[in-house]
């Protein structure tokens, strides 16, 4: 199991969208992906609950995080192969860490928070929650994105993470974004 929560060495800078739930981490990634001409990494965990919520109902339990952290991983170290220079995660395992930490009372397996603070990303972009939450069948914390956000940003400032918050319409990420990057990859 370990061995597939383990990134794959590679050459080339990987950028996390990193946040809350409904505060455009897909959108942005898409855009990022398109605007530099590479591959983005979607999030798994989307594909594998909605699969859960469509056959019983039921949404995440904790004995489907190291299934999803697996599903994102193979994602992430087969994309990571066909990127040029830069890959973009819609996630990470330090997000499946944070929202196991935050729906079950703190507790994270501690495989999954091995290899969530192992594995190795160049900047995260960090989402704020000053756009409209949009409701889905997975979505189910519209009254906590405050206190979300303020978690999401306390583990990256635990973990010593190279973060930028990101905050405004998607135009305006997307430049903040891009201003980030471009500096990482030097243009």
């Amino acid at each position: 199991m370990e061995e597939k929560l383990k990134q794959k060495p590679a050459d080339i800078i990987k950028v996390v969208l990193f946040g809350p739930e409904s505060t455009g981490k897909t959108t942005l990634a898409r855009d990022l992906s398109n605007h530099y001409k590479t591959e983005w990494v979607p999030e798994y965990a989307r594909e594998y609950l909605q699969e859960k919520w469509n056959k019983e109902q039921k949404t995440c339990e904790p004995n489907d995080l190291i299934p999803i952290a697996e599903g994102q991983m193979r994602l992430e170290n087969y994309l990571t192969e066909k990127a040029n220079k830069l890959l973009i995660c819609d996630t990470d395992l330090l997000e499946t860490k944070v929202y196991s930490e935050a729906y079950y009372l703190g507790y994270c397996d501690p495989v999954l928070e091995k290899y969530a603070l192992e594995n190795s990303y160049d900047l995260y972009l960090l989402t704020s929650i000053d756009i409209p939450w949009e409701k889905d069948d997975l979505r189910d914390k519209p009254n906590e994105r405050e206190h979300m956000f303020l978690y999401f940003k306390e583990t990256l400032e635990k973990y010593k993470k190279n973060f930028v918050i990101l905050n405004g319409d998607n135009q305006k990420r997307l430049a903040i974004a891009t201003k980030s990057i471009d500096k990482l990859l030097d243009i």
